[in-house]
């Protein structure tokens, strides 16, 4: 083999080696940026697929089809008619819990549709969810699991108030997500604050 035959083989053998640390380079700098997304939602999606690509890819449709939806802020005045919402309902659950938890999951429905997301389907609810607030989401799906089991008469005092703590993480982020476009007035934030020492007493 000549000298020159040598160091093209060397050459193209090093443009290989750095073309596949190029890509795996890539490849770990997309799955940094779906963990940091989609938070514990990126183990569960991986958990619930066969291989480590299907979950990704999963995740990047989810992505993708979020960014094709007209997500939007809550208005100041829609924020503050939630959060009245959210103190009435907290001051029911004293004489009717299962009612309270019942009327709560349709509150933070319609917070969700009125941010533009769609609520008709239940797993594609989770999904669309997932893109945004995938950090907190294991709250909601625990939150709606007690709020089918208080529906059968299965659901203790204790599990119904532990429902509308995991409701409530939800309904915070959806309130707030946005804030710098609309931020809340002093009488949103002096009711919102009222309505969480009211939960922490509770």
């Amino acid at each position: 083999m000549s000298a020159m035959t040598t160091v093209v083989a060397i050459a193209v053998a090093v443009i290989v080696i750095l073309a596949i640390g190029f890509v795996v380079l890539q490849q770990q700098q997309r799955r940094r940026q779906l963990r940091r997304r989609f938070g514990p939602e990126y183990d569960r999606t991986m958990d619930e697929r066969d291989t480590r690509g299907q979950a990704e890819q999963e995740l990047r449709d989810r992505q993708q089809r979020v960014s094709t939806l007209d997500i939007k802020p809550l208005t100041p005045e829609s924020r503050q008619a939630y959060i009245a919402h959210w103190v009435t309902l907290q001051e029911q659950f004293v004489d009717t819990p299962a009612r309270a938890v019942r009327e709560t999951d349709q509150l933070v429905t319609a917070a969700m549709a009125e941010r533009g997301y769609p609520t008709e389907d239940f797993d594609q609810q989770l999904a669309d969810l997932s893109v945004v607030h995938g950090r907190t989401l294991h709250h909601y799906r625990q939150a709606r699991e007690i709020s089918v089991r208080a529906a059968l008469d299965a659901a203790s005092t204790e599990d119904l108030r532990q429902a509308m703590v995991h409701y409530r993480v939800l309904f915070e982020e959806l309130l707030n997500d946005g804030d710098e476009h609309h931020p809340p007035s002093a009488e949103g934030r002096e009711e919102q604050s009222a309505s969480q020492d009211d939960s922490r007493q509770r």
